[in-house]
């Protein structure tokens, strides 16, 4: 089996368009992005995460959480994402065996568990890009996305349009020249919502924290779904909101969506 160094970079800033500083939001006496960062350590397969935000002194407070979790902090280009992630991993990428995992800082559910399954998945077939995304049968807020650095580096030499460089893994997701295959849950999830991009997100994300904490602080993703469909009224808050609208947003300001 090849050896591999799985590296988790979770990227978070505070202006937001849709809900500015909703990583700073606090539920239970944690802001949401400590929450995430806090579950995500509880990974068994990652060897290292790290935050990449930008060098915008709002963005102070984010570096702030990563030293509280003793994280490492990557600083750079707020709107080009796609080469702060690039920059982010490079020095990690000592024996050329390094492999990325992109996780959005509105996500604050996150599952380190299927972070796990997804790695071993990648591990017994590895491909330039394994996600939960191109066909999402998960949860919209439980997104995973995994890719080699090389494939990283040639999307990052190689994107063109201001869209592959807001939304980091574009470029690889239209293009042909990458071998990607999508992870599949095996009941389709894909209807609910626990990603916080409006304030109707964190109402529900707030409401299933409390809920959920009563019972254990380590519940998973199929803990949340089990309440959300006991509980049709949490399910409502949201459900009308539209997955990926930013991407959507940003395609037809090129006139390509």
């Amino acid at each position: 089996m090849n050896s591999f160094f799985f590296l988790a970079i979770v990227q978070a800033r505070c202006n937001s368009s849709r809900l500015p500083k909703k990583v700073l939001k606090k539920v239970q006496g944690k802001t949401l992005l400590e929450f995430q960062c806090s579950r995500i350590l509880n990974s068994k397969k990652l060897n290292k995460v790290i935050i990449a935000t930008t060098k915008s002194k709002v963005d102070d407070s984010i570096v702030t959480i990563g030293n509280k979790l003793s994280l490492d902090i990557f600083r750079g280009s707020e709107k080009n994402v796609l080469e702060r992630y690039y920059k982010a991993a490079f020095p990690y990428n000592l024996s050329n065996n390094l492999v990325v995992i992109r996780l959005t800082g509105d996500c604050p559910l996150m599952d380190p568990e299927l972070i796990d399954v997804m790695i071993e998945d990648f591990e017994n077939n590895p491909v330039d890009y394994l996600s939960n995304t191109l066909t999402p049968t998960f949860p919209d807020g439980l997104d995973i996305e995994i890719i080699t650095f090389n494939a990283l580096k040639l999307a990052f030499e190689k994107a063109k349009y201001p869209s592959h460089k807001e939304h980091v893994t574009l470029y690889i997701k239209e293009s042909s020249e990458f071998k990607k295959r999508n992870f599949y849950n095996e009941i389709d999830y894909s209807k609910f919502r626990l990603t916080v991009d409006e304030e109707e997100d964190f109402v529900l994300i707030k409401n299933i924290i409390k809920e959920l904490e009563k019972l254990t602080k380590n519940f998973n993703y199929i803990d949340v779904i089990n309440l959300l469909t006991k509980n049709p009224d949490l399910f409502n808050i949201n459900k009308d909101l539209k997955r990926d609208s930013g991407l959507i947003l940003s395609l037809k300001k090129e006139g390509r969506a």
